[in-house]
């Protein structure tokens, strides 16, 4: 569990700055024990983390206390909404958990927050831009 750590360490890292956490939700084809055990980490050592659950759109923006995790089968997925409200709020640190399939603008413009994508799969795919991390 070396993601675990490396999760930890740049959670308490952040501790004064504000984050989020996105879940991509446009599978139901996921591992919903793991996902939950990170909310659960993030609620314990930051509560005043947002949770963004999104797919092709925003479906819920609530207090990282709520675990309830909603997912869909279409399997559509685009990151631009999730990442231009992150900019609007300015949010510090995204948190984005995904498979790192879905879509986003190529002429988005730069951001000025860190992205981590916690990748719940064995194949990590190259990511645009931030750093990911495989949590599976």
């Amino acid at each position: 569990m070396r993601w675990h750590k490396r999760v930890l360490s740049l959670i308490q890292e952040r501790q004064a700055r504000k984050i989020a956490l996105a879940i991509d939700t446009s599978s139901d084809q996921v591992n919903t024990i793991l996902i939950n055990n990170i909310v659960k980490l993030f609620e314990q050592l930051k509560p005043d983390t947002l949770l963004v659950q999104a797919d092709y759109k925003i479906r819920s923006i609530t207090p990282i206390k709520s675990d309830t995790v909603k997912y869909y089968s279409h399997g559509k997925s685009s990151y631009t909404l999730v990442l231009e409200w992150a900019k609007t709020e300015e949010i510090d640190t995204l948190f984005y958990i995904t498979d790192v399939t879905g879509h986003f603008y190529e002429d988005m413009e730069k951001l000025n927050f860190d992205v981590f994508w916690l990748v719940p799969n064995d194949f990590v795919p190259k990511v645009p831009f931030g750093k990911a991390i495989k949590v599976a």
